[in-house]
């Protein structure tokens, strides 16, 4: 079974990308399988299955939802085994832009969209810079001049990856986007021992462990304070 992790800010078209290459793919005979990770709601899953395609989804609730994803990874892949899926498509949340939950030997894809700001590929930081593939979205808004320098931005931070255009309403770009992500002559029976490809902050601080005061007699743990300046008219 082959398997490939889907991230991206909220609203860059990863659930639209997502069932346009599922398309592709099945026109190719290839069974395909999503799970949904989400923070409090979603309803993507009734998309997946309104276009008949295998979901599950989880919610991480208080939890990070990319932390939430790494602890249900390999019970994931066991689910699409059963079903005896060819591709097995996770969808990150893709909340917190400092973590990423991309796995070293599993095809990782960020999804971004031109309408983000320029900027926005500097901001997104290990979810952007460690994927194999960078999506971009929403081209078809912006000028050919926006699309232009918002691609330079993207390879900048990540020169490595593969860079491709796709329209999430037409499907422009999905079939190529397939090609890409699913190779008949890879087979994943389990991620158990394998590693992220980068690492997620692991220090804990009061407010991770529950605590609503605000102060620092209530701020224990990994704690980082701003330079506000105050420091040097002293």
């Amino acid at each position: 079974m082959n398997i490939a992790t889907f991230s991206g800010p909220p609203s860059s078209g990863k659930t639209s990308v997502i069932l346009k290459t599922i398309e592709a793919l099945k026109q190719r005979g290839v069974s395909v399988g999503v799970v949904k990770f989400d923070c409090l709601y979603t309803d993507d899953d009734i998309l997946y299955e309104k276009a008949g395609v295998p979901v599950r989804k989880g919610l991480s609730g208080s939890l990070c939802p990319d932390h939430f994803f790494v602890s249900n990874i390999e019970e994931v892949v066991q689910w699409g085994k059963k079903l005896n899926l060819d591709f097995l498509i996770t969808e990150s949340a893709g909340l917190c832009n400092r973590c990423s939950p991309y796995i070293q030997d599993i095809k990782s894809i960020c999804v971004i969209d031109n309408l983000s700001g320029i900027n926005t590929p500097k901001k997104i930081g290990p979810m952007l810079k460690s994927a194999d593939i960078v999506v971009i979205t929403k081209g078809d808004i912006v000028s050919q001049a926006e699309r232009e320098v918002f691609s330079s931005r993207v390879n900048s931070v990540n020169p490595k990856a593969v860079t491709i255009h796709i329209n999430g309403l037409t499907g422009q770009g999905a079939y190529e986007l397939s090609t890409l992500v699913y190779d008949e002559n890879e087979e994943i029976d389990t991620v158990k021992g394998k590693k992220l490809k980068f690492p997620m902050p692991s220090a804990l601080c009061s407010y991770c462990l529950g605590e609503t005061r605000i102060g620092e007699d209530y701020q224990m743990g990994n704690v980082r304070k701003m330079k506000l300046g105050d420091e040097d008219d002293r």
